[in-house]
């Protein structure tokens, strides 16, 4: 799901330090994000260099555990979710690292400092073990992200380490709080996939790449309702992303009774949508935790449901192509390998191409 609102109210920018009047130390620190949004390809590969001996997902530069990638895509009711409600805290958490005197945690010095149009500390689950089809959670908030790898990737653009060097190995989930993104690539069986370019002054992961859609951070419907369903969350994010539709539910909002959902719902019962769980991985920039699906509809059902896909959306520009063709550059790396493990599986997910 998006995040939408503005700068969040909380945290609260400490009094005194605004985005108007800034100081040499604020002036830094913002002259650093803007060279990290403006690098994030070529940091990146950087960032994916240092980790040589981690495994790779279908070759591209998002990192693994082997165990996190099924031999064949798993259906997703076959993926089967735990919930643990009091998690131990991880390693690493709101560090402070190359912050300006007076901010607490990154997402504070962003939200003062270099706002995203969409930035909100919204609740979202948090990984804490993965061995697929399973996969336990745990509660988190937007920001736990946002406080380490944000700040990991920003001090690498701005030529340091320390924190990077704390967190340690990526894919180990108990050194951070890894909150999950599912990354769902939308093909027909014709070979036709909803391609993304996220907009740096949208949002506040992975401006100027391109990436498979939709994605949203796995988080529940709103902070009182526990919602640990990826068919759901994956929904609200296909009528926010390919539809524009508003994500703003209110308190009555019963999504099993929301026209869309029931109707996106029926053609995955009819056989007409097939979701599939391809695996896990974790960029090596940020430390973003992708869960990889693909979700494969006939022509007609595309057609039906998003023959009024929009052109551009709350964090960028949408645009289709084709499987058969070169994947877009730059790209993410979770756009990356969604691409080439449905190259790889493309028979077994129903694509004829």
């Amino acid at each position: 799901m998006t995040f939408s609102g503005g700068p969040a109210p909380d945290p609260a920018v400490p009094d005194g330090l605004r985005s108007d009047v800034m100081n040499p130390d604020e002036e830094r620190w913002r002259a650093e994000r803007a060279l990290l949004n403006a690098g994030r390809d070529r940091l990146g590969r950087l960032a994916s260099g240092l980790y040589p001996a981690h495994p790779r997902v279908a070759g591209t530069r998002l990192m693994c555990r082997e165990e996190w990638i099924p031999a064949t895509p798993v259906p997703l009711e076959d993926v089967r979710l735990e919930w643990d409600p009091e998690p131990a805290p991880p390693a690493v958490a709101a560090p402070s690292d190359g912050l300006p005197p007076g901010y607490r945690t990154y997402a504070e010095a962003m939200a003062a400092l270099a706002p995203p149009r969409i930035f909100d500390d919204r609740p979202s689950y948090r990984l804490l073990a993965a061995a697929p089809p399973v996969l336990r959670f745990g509660p988190g908030r937007y920001f736990d992200g946002v406080n380490v790898g944000e700040a990991a990737a920003h001090e690498l653009a701005a030529g340091r380490g320390a924190l990077r060097e704390r967190v340690g190995d990526p894919a180990d989930l108990r050194r951070r709080t890894a909150l999950c993104a599912i990354t769902t690539l939308t093909v027909t069986t014709s070979g036709s996939y909803v391609l993304h370019w996220r907009d740096p002054v949208k949002v506040a992961h992975a401006g100027g790449l391109h990436q498979v859609m939709p994605v949203g951070v796995f988080q529940p419907l709103n902070d009182e309702r526990e919602d640990l369903d990826l068919w759901r969350c994956m929904v609200r994010e296909y009528a926010e992303e390919l539809l524009g539709m508003d994500e703003d539910y209110d308190d009555d909002f019963v999504q099993e009774e929301w026209p869309f959902h029931r109707t996106m719902t029926r053609a995955r019962n009819e056989g007409r949508i097939r979701a599939h769980f391809l695996g896990l991985g974790v960029d090596p920039l940020t430390f973003a935790l992708d869960i990889l699906t693909a979700v494969v509809m006939d022509d007609t059902t595309f057609a039906e449901l998003f023959g009024a896909l929009v052109t551009v959306n709350d964090e960028g520009r949408v645009s289709t192509a084709h499987l058969d063709a070169p994947s877009p550059e730059p790209i993410q790396p979770a756009g990356a390998a969604a691409l080439a493990l449905a190259r790889r599986h493309r028979r077994t997910l129903g694509i004829h191409t």
